[in-house]
């Protein structure tokens, strides 16, 4: 649709409005020139998540440790869940790191931008830096649990192979994950309220979807289809082969990477067309 507006000075043509297409909502140059700011959120968001806190950053160890157990008791040994030939605990424990960063980090954006309405009404920057910065704030609970993930490979006598030069970049496909879901909810969070309650249900459902503590044979070939499309299948059996000095699912992780990446761009495109409304019913 096109508006003709009245011209101006004799000569001059009309001024015409016409509805921008769906992807100019998108600016990417906005968040980099705004990079200082999201180095300082990030920061702040690591400060608060340890401040008052008797454990600290043994937090970060203790809930995937927990977890561990508590699947090495009920799965490793009393249902007998197989592991691919890697003990059952060390075959958790690298499921539960990476989804241990995925959760947190999608839990902290989809409420970041709550927890920050005093400076989203008073001050203007890109809001996407508000949920980026709560996901980057969960790479230190990661890096502290890898560490401990390394110590349980030097356990098991396991060594180190090429493959953990990946790690890397399986790491920057989990990030974008976490961000693309993050972002998304954080801007569905403003507008309708409930999708804080509803989000970690769906969250949890989506672990016990996800081939993160048991292995992905153990499926019904006729849901292998299923589990291919969910993006954290790929990433996860990525880290496993990378880590336990595996042959990687090439087909797998590259269409984790292409799924990830859709999310991450249809986030962006949906948070930018709810950006204008935050102010009023935040």
């Amino acid at each position: 649709m096109t508006v003709n507006l009245a011209p101006g000075a004799a000569g001059q043509p009309p001024i015409v409005i016409e509805p921008g297409r769906p992807w100019t909502a998108l600016d990417l140059r906005a968040p980099w020139e705004y990079r200082e700011l999201l180095y300082f959120l990030t920061v702040r968001d690591i400060k608060l998540r340890y401040r008052q806190t008797f454990l600290g950053v043994a937090w970060a160890v203790l809930q995937p440790v927990a977890a561990m157990l508590v699947f090495s008791l009920f799965l490793g040994r009393v249902a007998g869940v197989t592991s691919s030939g890697v003990p059952y605990p060390l075959f958790a424990f690298l499921g539960l790191v990476p989804w241990m960063f995925f959760s947190n980090a999608v839990s902290g954006a989809s409420n970041s931008l709550i927890t920050s309405s005093n400076l989203i009404t008073k001050v203007y920057f890109p809001r996407v830096i508000i949920p980026a910065a709560a996901v980057l704030a969960g790479l230190v609970d990661f890096s502290v649990s890898f560490v401990v993930l390394l110590a349980l490979l030097v356990y098991y006598g396991i060594p180190l192979t090429g493959g953990v030069l990946l790690v890397p970049l399986l790491l920057g496909v989990l990030v974008l994950l976490a961000f693309g879901v993050g972002t998304w909810m954080a801007g569905l969070n403003v507008k309708f309220r409930d999708i804080r309650y509803a989000l970690p249900f769906v969250v949890q459902l989506w672990m016990f979807a996800s081939p993160v503590v048991y292995p992905r044979t153990l499926v019904p070939e006729r849901w292998q289809w299923a589990l291919r499309l969910n993006p954290i299948t790929g990433i996860i059996e990525g880290f496993r082969a990378a880590l336990l000095g595996r042959d990687f699912d090439w087909p797998l992780l590259a269409l984790a990477a292409g799924i990830t990446l859709a999310i991450a761009l249809y986030a962006l495109l949906a948070f930018a067309r709810m950006e204008e409304g935050f102010a009023d019913v935040i």
